[in-house]
C-alpha cells in the first residue's frame, strides 16, 4: 500500500540475529523472505528521502523522525514503485546523493508489526521493529505498547538500542 502511514519504531544492534529470527517464527511471524536492498538517500530540506531497490521490496520514502534511541514515532510517505523503476535515473539526474546503504534483510510480520532482521555490511547485525498504522486504526499509545512487548519478546534491551539511521552511521 501506498500512502502517508504513523509508524512507532525501534532500532537495535543485536550479538545473535539467527535467535530473534527463532523467537520470531516460535510467535508465528509470516516471513516475507530475505531481501538484498539498495537504500539511496538524497540531500533534502526536510526529513529524508530514500529510493528503496530490492528483490521484495521497491519504495521512495520520505519519512520524518526524531534521532532516538526509545520507542520513536515515524511520519512516513511511501509510494511503491516497480523493481526496474527509471526513478532512480531521474532522482539521482536532479538531486544529490547523499549516501547509499546496502544490507541484506529477514522481513517478518505479525499483523501490523513488521520487524527486520537485517545485515549492513561494515555495522553488523540489527533488529528493527515498526508498529504501523495505515489508516488510522491504531493510536499511537497502542502501537507503543506493540512495540514494547516485542522487545521484550525478542529480548531487545535497552542498551542495544541504536539513535541513528544506518546513513547516519556509514
Amino acid at each position: 500500500m501506498s500512502g502517508r502511514k504513523l509508524n512507532v519504531e525501534i532500532k537495535a544492534r543485536t550479538v545473535d540475529p539467527h535467535s530473534v529470527r527463532r523467537k520470531l517464527r516460535t510467535r508465528g511471524a509470516r516471513y516475507e523472505g530475505l531481501d538484498r536492498q539498495i537504500d539511496t538517500y538524497f540531500k533534502v530540506a526536510r526529513g529524508r528521502l530514500k529510493l528503496r531497490q530490492g528483490n521484495i521490496e521497491n519504495s521512495l520514502i520520505h519519512y520524518e523522525r526524531p534521532d532516538d534511541p526509545s520507542l520513536r514515532r515515524s511520519d512516513v510517505v511511501l509510494y511503491r514503485t516497480a523493481a526496474a523503476s527509471m526513478l532512480h535515473n531521474v532522482l539521482t539526474a536532479s538531486l544529490d546523493v547523499d549516501v547509499v546503504v546496502e544490507k541484506h534483510r529477514h522481513i517478518y510480520f505479525l499483523d501490523n508489526v513488521k520487524v527486520h532482521v537485517d545485515f549492513v555490511p561494515s555495522l553488523g547485525h540489527f533488529v528493527e521493529i515498526e508498529a504501523i498504522d495505515e489508516d488510522g486504526s491504531f493510536s499511537e499509545a497502542h502501537l507503543r505498547g506493540q512495540c514494547r512487548a516485542l522487545m521484550t519478546a525478542l529480548g531487545v534491551e535497552e542498551r542495544d538500542l541504536v539513535a541513528e539511521s544506518y546513513s547516519d552511521l556509514l
